[in-house]
C-alpha cells in the first residue's frame, strides 16, 4: 500500500489577489507559535504578531493580519511577512486557532474585512 502523505499550505497559497507593489503586505515580528501559511493573526501590547486567541481580553483576541509564508518562533522571535490590507484570501486556506468555533471565527472574519482583507470561499 503507497504511504499518504499530506502537505501543509505552501507559502502565499491562501491569496486570491493583491494590490500591486506591496501595499498589501507589511513585514513584522511573530513573537510565538510555530505557524503554517495563511494563519491568522493579531497584535501582542508590544505590537508583535502573536496567534489569534479569540477567548482573550487583550487585544489578542482581534484578528489583524493573515500570514504570508510559515514561520517557527518556538524559540525566538522572526520576522515575517503578513497580508493587513487590499487583498482577498481564500477562507478554507486560512488558519483559525485550535477549537475556534464559529462564533470566533464570523468575528476573526469581520475583523479582517473591516482592514481590507476580504475572505472568499
Amino acid at each position: 500500500m503507497p504511504t499518504t502523505y499530506t502537505e501543509g499550505t505552501r507559502t502565499g497559497e491562501h491569496v486570491l489577489s493583491e494590490a500591486n507593489g506591496a501595499r498589501s503586505r507589511e513585514v513584522g515580528t511573530l513573537a510565538s507559535g510555530n505557524l503554517p501559511a495563511g494563519a491568522v493573526l493579531a497584535l501582542n501590547g508590544a505590537g508583535n504578531y502573536v496567534p489569534l486567541a479569540p477567548a482573550a481580553v487583550d487585544g489578542t483576541e482581534v484578528a489583524k493580519a493573515v500570514l504570508y509564508g510559515a514561520a517557527d518562533a518556538s524559540e525566538a522571535p522572526q520576522p515575517i511577512t503578513v497580508h493587513v490590507r487590499a487583498c482577498e484570501v481564500h477562507g478554507a486556506l486560512l488558519g483559525w486557532p485550535e477549537g475556534a468555533d464559529e462564533a470566533a471565527i464570523t468575528a476573526g472574519t469581520n475583523d479582517l474585512v473591516s482592514r481590507g482583507v476580504i475572505v472568499r470561499d
